[in-house]
């Protein structure tokens, strides 16, 4: 098969979870004989054009905008045109697959003026983040969400959760829906071979302290102002032997201010944004992951644990209790609740041989279901239908 691919983000571009989906979801599928061309956005000094684990890059211009929806509508605007000149001159293509919301305006077009049937993969819902939607910003964004659930051929989706929250929240047919989980390549995730195990670990925390930490983006619906309101009890039953380590990006004054009047400012440690090299080497010096999320499709975060055998506490909201399998693989504590993910820590922190089982399970369930090479046949079993049923009907 011949696949147009478009993804607003991919490597160097990381914003959030979907560059690194795409990024080690397509090699797979290029494994498997598939001609994968990718429409995605200019990043720093990235090439216009290359060949990445055998995916076509496509990297497309978008002009500077302060107005986000406005950069979107630009970027779409690139994408249609490079797209359309790809399908006319490089074709024909079987299939297009777009990636969430932001592209789906350029996958539509190209859908319908090139007659080719869309996949699309939904990744989160905005009426999943906010549990609702309230305002001008949400209704516009669950509208892209809803029109490109409707477009595509089949929908795409990483957990059973996300499956009922797209017939609930966007009105897709249910038979219309396939879930394929988010995997994970070990091999990426390992730290480089220079790697000083006490050095690296003692800029976060004194030998004799326990790390725990969060890795991620720093919005409301992460929940990491709840890890920070469970630190106190932690840190008491421990007796101040941890430090809480929050990596991440963006707004992190509220958080710090908070940290500041409990009480607990000596014991955190605010990183902001981690290079990735960095990210992998801290995550094999950690003792225990925390992802208090209040929403969560799926939690890539959570197998990147799994990966470096470190434990990990996470909310039972979304589709974390599905990647966690709770006193198995990890701890699942209740959303929301401070108590809770304290407990949680603390079961990880004062039952090391406990912590040593659940990493060991987790470890094991990477083969068994996040597995990237087994997924992209899924994925390909989507596209093989696709194919079939396009071929029994007229356009």
């Amino acid at each position: 098969m011949k696949i147009l691919v478009l993804a607003w983000e991919f490597p160097p571009r990381i914003v959030g979870g979907i560059s690194r989906h795409v990024a080690e979801l397509y090699p797979e599928l290029v494994d498997l004989g598939h001609e994968i061309h990718l429409l995605t956005v200019e990043f720093g000094q990235a090439p216009r054009y290359e060949v990445v684990d055998g995916i076509r890059v496509h990297r497309v211009h978008v002009g500077e905008s302060h107005n986000f929806f406005h950069w979107v509508a630009n970027m779409n605007e690139s994408m249609g045109q490079h797209g359309g000149k790809l399908l006319m001159e490089d074709g024909p293509f079987d299939l297009i697959h777009a990636h969430d919301w932001l592209v789906g305006d350029a996958a539509i077009a190209l859908k319908h003026i090139f007659k080719i049937p869309l996949v699309a993969t939904i990744h989160a819902t905005e009426y999943g983040r906010y549990n609702g939607i309230y305002t001008d910003t949400h209704r516009y964004i669950h509208g892209k969400e809803t029109n490109l659930a409707a477009e595509a051929w089949r929908v795409i989706v990483c957990t059973n959760y996300m499956r009922l929250e797209m017939e609930r929240a966007l009105q897709c047919a249910w038979d219309k829906i396939d879930v394929v989980y988010n995997g994970i390549c070990v091999k990426k995730r390992e730290p480089t071979p220079d790697f000083d195990y006490w050095r690296f670990r003692r800029r976060f925390a004194a030998d004799g302290e326990k790390i725990v930490y969060y890795v991620g983006r720093m919005t409301y619906e992460k929940g990491i102002n709840l890890l920070l309101s469970a630190a106190p009890k932690v840190l008491w039953e421990m007796a101040g032997q941890a430090k809480f380590v929050i990596i991440g990006g963006g707004n992190l004054e509220p958080l710090k201010h908070q940290a500041w009047h409990l009480g607990i400012w000596e014991q955190c440690y605010f990183t902001g944004f981690m290079p990735e090299d960095d990210l992998n080497q801290f995550r094999h010096v950690a003792d225990c992951a925390v992802f208090p999320s209040l929403y969560e499709p799926f939690g890539i975060v959570a197998l990147e644990s799994f990966a470096a055998r470190i434990p990990v506490v996470v909310s039972d909201t979304g589709g974390f209790p599905e990647v966690v399998q709770h006193g198995k693989t990890g701890i699942v504590t209740r959303a929301g609740n401070p108590d809770s993910i304290a407990w949680g820590i603390l079961e990880i922190l004062k039952n090391p041989d406990y912590a040593r089982q659940l990493v060991e399970t987790a470890y094991e369930d990477l083969d068994k279901r996040f597995n990237w090479a087994k997924l992209a046949q899924q994925t390909e079993a989507v596209y093989g239908r696709v194919l079939h049923e396009r071929k029994q009907v007229a356009w």
